[in-house]
């Protein structure tokens, strides 16, 4: 009987204020160190540079992105799902399970299982964790060359304290989630 085959799916930036949301689906080829996967979020960037690179060495991976007008339009939760079934979609493998961080999965899926901190728990979800974010992290970083007075080179669209004073003082760009509180209240007492 062949083995079925494991992806990991997992999103980055559903909390942000600005960019993208990005999801990727990964499945490990047998050279992958394992020791290597842990949640994302517990790797410093620079680390998680060089162990998403091996990711991407030693496994069958893919992106998928919903745009700051998707978000808009459908609500983060469904912008998130969105990207999820993007990434999935375009696996190069056809996957036998598929492990998705969080509670809830992309409607029409098959073989699935959600798992409330599998970026924690499940290695191939780690893996997927990683990826997602090292790639929205150069993506923010690149776009903080053209928008530079919202520290996302740092902050990567996050609502820090720096990213709020860029607001406040320069306004919200095309990149910003205008119905996100934080970005909302600011167009809110820029207009009255």
């Amino acid at each position: 009987m062949r083995e079925l085959t494991t992806a990991g799916v997992d999103e980055v930036g559903r909390g942000c204020l600005a960019g993208p949301v990005v999801s990727a689906a990964v499945i490990l080829k047998k050279n992958i160190d394992l020791k290597l996967l842990k949640d994302s979020k517990k790797i410093t960037f620079n680390k998680r540079e060089k162990i998403a690179e091996h990711i991407k060495n030693n496994s069958f991976f893919s992106i998928g992105i919903a745009s700051v007008n998707e978000i808009l339009t459908l609500n983060i939760l469904q912008a998130s799902l969105l990207s999820m079934r993007r990434a999935i979609n375009q696996l190069p493998v056809k996957p036998g399970i598929i492990l998705i961080d969080g509670n809830f999965a992309p409607k029409g899926l098959q073989n699935y299982k959600t798992i409330i901190n599998g970026d924690e728990k499940i290695k191939v979800i780690s893996a997927a964790s990683i990826v997602a974010k090292v790639y929205r992290d150069r993506f923010m970083i690149k776009l903080s060359k053209k928008f530079s007075n919202y520290a996302w080179e740092t902050n990567f669209g996050y609502g820090t304290k720096a990213h709020l004073e860029g607001l406040k003082r320069h306004g919200v760009t095309s990149h910003h989630r205008r119905a996100f509180k934080p970005v909302y209240k600011i167009l809110s007492s820029l207009e009255s």
